[in-house]
């Protein structure tokens, strides 16, 4: 693999790339990235928070190749050297489907049409010039694609695991990242640590014992992360203006009725303020959604009147709190005890596993969360369970959740004591569950 150009960047200094990666990034496809920031409202909390999908991007593939590379320097029987170009490839490309703010798109997205960004990632990397690129340098674009995902049935599970797994490429990125730009150390982590002590066992993906201590702090700065900048309340009202926006008016711009990969790519953060507050419509949808905008672009955010912690450990309960119709109900309600129109509440029901389940909950209720630690009894190497291994991540199984209600500055008292009322003193939990 020759490269012929290297990136500055902030978090590794360089990023060198090859021919075939700079034809990609070369691209409208991948260029778009740069129009999408990564953590979408963050920086109206975290000023420097406005690094992009695009860099992101760059970060995971030039990660993937660091975490296979050490790999193939152990194990020539197993790894063929001729695979980092794939490997790179599928990392750079994990993330082209986001669409406009990110996962903010990804919520009117499952909405309205019950896909995600990694679905869209699949139709640009096979329906656009990606597919002319890498077909011309002996790469099947739906490989490609499906390794990006971590689900290519063609190639090994560790391989996927690069792209897609509890200690992934992504991850290691994004924490480092993130914290970068925002300034807070939370997300601060031993990456190369990490790197240099992923071993192979079973064709998965584990980590050697000497090196756990590493590993809890990826996992603690992580929930630490979601608590600090993702849920933050100030960063999730931003998150809420712009999805209530989307939703709002999606039956009249059309943002997520594309039918082609082009006009996907013509989708970004900039491209969808600009359709909203150019809508000549003069309906309550329009007026509201123009609204939420102006006040995102300048920084009149709602206000958060009520908050409960939830921290539950059922993924039963992560998928029911997230249905729209939950949401909704309980804004009626709140609305009603205020005497509001209903679209003058907002409803966040954030969640996130506090531990990075893989791929899903298929298994059981922890089903997903299974780490392999490879550690030495009487001088052999034996596998080890994770939780049994370390008490201290045992304690962080399970969901962090918030439910937060929203209202405009005007409102704040009237759907406050409306909250009081209609949550009272009784978790969350049994609210959800009548």
């Amino acid at each position: 693999m020759e490269y012929v150009g290297e990136i500055r960047d902030p978090v590794y200094k360089y990023i060198h790339i090859t021919g075939v990666e700079r034809s990609i990034i070369d691209t409208p496809v991948f260029q778009r990235l740069r129009r999408i920031k990564q953590l979408a409202g963050a920086h109206l909390t975290y000023p420097g928070a406005v690094h992009t999908r695009f860099l992101h991007s760059l970060g995971v593939m030039f990660t993937a190749g660091k975490m296979f590379s050490h790999l193939a320097n152990y194990y020539f029987d197993k790894v063929n050297k001729d695979d980092l170009q794939l490997v790179r490839l599928a990392g750079m490309l994990h993330d082209v489907g986001h669409g406009p703010f990110s996962h903010t798109f990804e919520e009117v997205l499952s909405e309205r049409k019950g896909i995600t960004h990694e679905d869209v990632a699949k139709m640009l990397v096979k329906g656009t010039e990606l597919n002319d690129i890498l077909s011309k340098e002996g790469f099947e674009a739906d490989e490609v694609a499906s390794l990006s995902t971590g689900k290519c049935d063609k190639r090994e599970k560790w391989i996927n695991q690069i792209v897609s797994s509890h200690f992934d490429a992504d991850i290691l990125d994004y924490l480092v990242r993130d914290s970068f730009f925002t300034g807070v150390e939370y997300g601060l982590i031993d990456a190369e640590r990490i790197v240099d002590s992923i071993i192979l066992w079973d064709d998965s993906l584990a980590i050697d014992e000497a090196a756990l201590y590493a590993l809890e702090s990826l996992f603690i700065a992580r929930y630490m992360m979601f608590k600090a900048v993702y849920f933050h309340r100030t960063v999730r009202a931003a998150v809420i203006m712009l999805s209530r926006a989307m939703l709002l008016v999606d039956d009249i711009i059309g943002l997520t009725d594309f039918k082609t990969p082009e006009e996907y790519v013509s989708l970004d953060d900039y491209s969808v303020v600009e359709r909203i507050l150019s809508m000549e419509e003069d309906c309550e949808e329009a007026k509201l959604a123009k609204r939420l905008i102006l006040g995102y672009l300048n920084r009149s955010l709602l206000k958060s009147v009520f908050e409960i912690m939830i921290h539950h450990d059922d993924p039963l309960y992560h998928s029911l709190i997230s249905r729209p119709l939950l949401r909704g109900g309980l804004e009626n309600e709140i609305a009603e005890e205020a005497d509001l129109t209903p679209r003058m509440v907002f409803l966040d029901l954030p969640s996130a596993p506090s531990l990075p389940y893989h791929p899903d909950y298929s298994g059981g209720r922890h089903g997903g969360f299974e780490i392999k630690i490879v550690g030495k009894e009487d001088g052999e190497r034996k596998l080890k369970q994770f939780f049994e291994t370390s008490p201290i991540i045992q304690s962080l199984r399970g969901f962090i959740g918030l439910a937060r209600v929203y209202t405009f500055p005007e409102y704040r008292e009237k759907v406050f004591e409306a909250s009081k009322k209609i949550f009272g003193e009784r978790p969350y939990s049994f609210k959800v569950s009548l």
